[in-house]
């Protein structure tokens, strides 16, 4: 497992190989949780799914997006990241850790 940032701000990602194909499942800040789903197919754009009033799709996005690119190979990326009451400020913190979690996808 990786993970990256510190107390709140801390996101992890965990990896499983799939036959040749990738899972990943990512979560963090306060309520780590499944709020989307993505899977990337290596030179393409990712395909999303998300819960209602939910934007994790924009890390899961991230992680697949790079992974596929990385291993030649289908990527899957689920999960969420949370922190209460969160401002812009600290919602820019997570998906700046977020991406560099997925530059170690």
């Amino acid at each position: 497992m990786n993970t990256y940032g510190k107390g709140r701000y801390r996101v992890w990602l965990r990896k499983e190989q799939v036959g040749d194909d990738l899972v990943y499942l990512l979560g963090g800040g306060q309520k780590p949780h499944i709020g989307a789903v993505s899977v990337c197919d290596p030179g393409k754009k990712p395909r999303s799914v998300h819960a209602s009033g939910h934007y994790d799709h924009v890390v899961t996005e991230m992680v697949a997006r790079a992974a596929a690119n990385k291993h030649g190979v289908r990527c899957v990326c689920a999960g969420g990241v949370h922190v209460d009451n969160a401002t812009k400020a600290e919602i820019a913190v997570l998906v700046k850790n977020c991406r560099k979690l997925a530059e170690k996808a």
